[in-house]
């Protein structure tokens, strides 16, 4: 099985280099990075934090919004276009299941976005260091913030996989895609600000907003790396309740929604017919 999914990995990664993914995801984090580590660290002085650790908090904003971006754009077309191009019937026939197929997909482009925050998170470090040689004091929040943006681009990933499977069309998909992106990574906090401010301190503030929260896996993300950061108080709106959320219950968020999400694509992919 490993070795299906592994050779399934090869040849999708290799398309993803004929169709330059690697490239764009990699130049996309790197620019984006690089202005922030330039950008973010101004206010370094005035939080007692290393400029590592306020660079880390800028860093999480970008991946909160870029990472499900690229994971969406690698995966919305992933079965979809296997389908309008007519070699879904052939992949099918090959002795591979349809999970193994998903899995080798997801091997590939969670390879990609790693390479690609690997690159972009690496560039800002270095050159926080090279300006500050006391913020090699953030590396393990950096560190952090590495597997877990992967671990966010799985997520995202297997949610593109399952559009792609109910669309079973590259426009359609692509459409769901946006509109994904758009409601949880955009509106879901607008409208959590929203409901915050119409509530004024009440129920919603203490008891239901932490589950809110929890439930968004780009939320989930952004609290499980700024309630460990020195550099919180760099970070504004509903990034301020990482302070009142324990520090197990977003990690158990961040790592549970990769499964959920790949398990969903699964069983959307099953009941797609040749």
């Amino acid at each position: 099985m490993i070795r299906r999914i592994l050779s399934t990995a090869a040849l999708e990664f290799r398309i993803a280099l004929r169709n330059r993914w690697v490239a764009i995801a990699t130049a996309l984090m790197v620019v984006f990075a690089l202005v922030l580590a330039a950008a973010g660290a101004a206010p370094t002085g005035d939080i007692g934090a290393d400029r590592l650790s306020v660079v880390v908090a800028s860093l999480t904003s970008l991946a909160v919004y870029l990472v499900p971006l690229l994971a969406l754009l690698m995966s919305f077309d992933a079965v979809a276009g296997e389908v309008e191009r007519g070699t879904l019937p052939l992949l099918l026939t090959y002795p591979v299941a349809r999970a193994e197929v998903l899995a080798g997909k997801l091997v590939a482009h969670m390879a990609i976005l790693a390479l690609a925050v690997g690159a972009g998170y690496g560039a800002a470090a270095a050159a926080a260091v090279w300006t500050d040689p006391a913020s090699i004091a953030g590396l393990p929040a950096l560190w952090r913030l590495m597997w877990s943006s992967t671990l966010l681009g799985a997520t995202f990933l297997g949610a593109g996989y399952a559009l792609s499977s109910f669309a079973r069309r590259p426009s359609g998909a692509a459409g769901l895609a946006v509109g994904l992106w758009l409601g949880l990574v955009v509106l879901y906090d607008l409208a959590l600000l929203a409901l915050i401010v119409a509530d004024g301190g009440g129920g919603f503030t203490t008891e239901v907003l932490p589950v809110a929260l929890l439930a968004n896996p780009a939320d989930a993300f952004r609290l499980f790396n700024l309630s460990a950061a020195e550099a919180t108080a760099a970070a504004a709106g509903v990034g301020g309740a990482a302070a009142t959320i324990p520090l197990w219950q977003s990690a158990l968020s961040v790592l549970a929604w990769p499964l959920a999400a790949l398990g969903l694509a699964i069983a959307a992919f099953r009941k797609v017919t040749p």
